[in-house]
């Protein structure tokens, strides 16, 4: 059996993977070795990183047929979603517990900077509220559909980190890799489907 489907098999070993970033930067910003723009920073980043990974799960099962690693990547993507959400969440509360006043917060939430990620925000709560086998069931086709809001929610992601950083080169890289991917997957799915369109009409 691959490395990779031994790991893939443990859950538990994948969520503690996944979350130790998390409670280091917790505990880290409780202790105050880090600081309000650090911690910002560190968990946006890290749940795009997340994100792209959930994403890169069916251009890289086209791109490397048959490998264990992507085999692996598409059976456990969820809990990079949700993980992803995770770290946004995150990223959130820290925003909220230093601004405190609603005032500002919705004088935020006007401009596209914050009213981008605001929105970004509640599509991945909605797609880590449903990403369970059974929200799959019970929405049935439905919930392919409601999936495919993570395009929307990903392209929203990066405007809000495109427009709010001081640096904008790790957002525009993070930003090429991933519409890389997608491009290729667009491009192999309809030459998947041309071929079969063609063997069909013979």
């Amino acid at each position: 059996m691959h490395y990779f489907e031994k790991i893939g098999q443990s859950r538990y070993f994948l969520w503690t993977l996944l979350g130790l970033p998390f409670v280091f930067i917790v505990a880290a910003y409780s202790a105050g070795d880090m600081f309000y723009g650090e911690v910002l920073h560190s968990s946006g980043e890290i749940s795009a990183r997340l994100m792209i990974i959930a994403m890169a799960a069916t251009p890289l099962s086209l791109m490397f047929s048959g490998r264990a690693f992507p085999r692996w990547l598409k059976k456990n993507r969820r809990y990079f979603g949700v993980a992803s959400f995770a770290y946004a969440a995150l990223h959130t509360i820290v925003y909220l517990q230093r601004l405190q006043l609603l005032p500002d917060i919705l004088a935020d939430a006007a401009i596209p900077e914050y009213w981008s990620g605001w929105v970004a925000l509640l599509i991945f709560l909605v797609l880590a509220a449903t990403s369970n086998d059974r929200s799959r069931r019970s929405l049935k086709r439905a919930w392919k559909k409601l999936h495919r809001f993570i395009y929307l929610g990903a392209a929203l992601m990066f405007v809000h980190w495109v427009l709010i950083a001081f640096n904008r080169g790790p957002a525009i890289a993070h930003l090429a890799f991933l519409a890389a991917l997608e491009a290729y997957r667009l491009w192999k799915l309809r030459r998947i489907t041309s071929i079969a369109n063609r063997a069909n009409s013979l």
